[in-house]
């Protein structure tokens, strides 16, 4: 009964951690988004923030949260304090880990691209694109302020990300000993959710599914996100040339 006692706490502390992380993230994205707001708001609905605002809101949002997420742990973590973060949210280095990531997540290319596609086609092209690449719609910076981009939205935001859901919320359903597929279900469908992308819903749901599968069979997090990575590459690419004018932009 203790030990029963003592998984529930542990599991309902992760749970807060990913749940501050969260607030974290958008109270960061609405203090960006005021600081950077021009006098008139609706600029900011046409996304006329400055290219020095669009960065600060695509780095400074996920790494604050992941930040919050490590911190956290740290502070409020199960079991001794050494180690606690890395234990915690499976920080398990290693050639093995990033290896199998990086193998699982090329093998989901093979569904990812196709639903890309598939959901591309059925929404229309006006309506095919994420938060980011409407953000960056219709731009050009200089090429190191693209580079710049390209490295967030490629190593930078999935590395954050996943600290928050295949880090501090795994690990809490961890602790209530749920079966492995119904947290990798729970933290596959409130990733999804958690992009309020509500036309993208589907797509992220199937995006999410290698990344999932990384870090319950590498248990890692070093899996999940080198999987999420290599799922990133490809759309951080495109963003790259479309910012530097090397491809149009739609």
């Amino acid at each position: 009964m203790h030990e029963q006692l003592g998984g529930f706490m542990a599991g309902l502390r992760m749970l807060i951690v990913f749940v501050a992380a969260e607030v974290a993230f958008l109270a960061l994205s609405v203090v960006t988004l005021i600081w950077y707001a021009p006098a008139d708001p609706a600029t900011v609905e046409e996304g006329q923030l400055p290219d020095s605002g669009l960065l600060v809101l695509l780095i400074v949002p996920p790494v604050g949260g992941a930040l919050v997420a490590i911190a956290c742990t740290s502070l409020f973590g199960a079991g001794p304090r050494t180690g606690r973060s890395r234990r915690e949210l499976a920080v398990r280095s290693g050639l093995r880990s990033a290896g199998l990531g990086a193998a699982i997540g090329l093998a989901g290319l093979l569904v990812t691209i196709p639903a890309a596609i598939v959901w591309a086609n059925w929404v229309g092209g006006d309506q095919a694109t994420s938060a980011v690449g409407e953000a960056f719609a219709d731009r050009q910076m200089p090429t190191a302020a693209a580079v710049t981009v390209f490295l967030v939205v490629w190593l930078v935001a999935p590395a954050a990300e996943e600290v928050l859901f295949r880090g501090a919320l795994w690990r809490s359903l961890e602790h209530w000993r749920l079966n492995r597929w119904v947290v990798f279900a729970v933290t596959s469908v409130l990733f999804s959710l958690a992009h309020l992308e509500l036309l993208r819903t589907p797509l992220l749901l199937v995006l999410s599914i290698p990344v999932g599968l990384a870090r319950m069979f590498t248990g890692s997090l070093i899996g999940a996100i080198v999987a999420h990575q290599v799922n990133n590459l490809l759309p951080a690419l495109g963003l790259l040339l479309a910012l530097t004018g090397n491809v149009p932009q739609t």
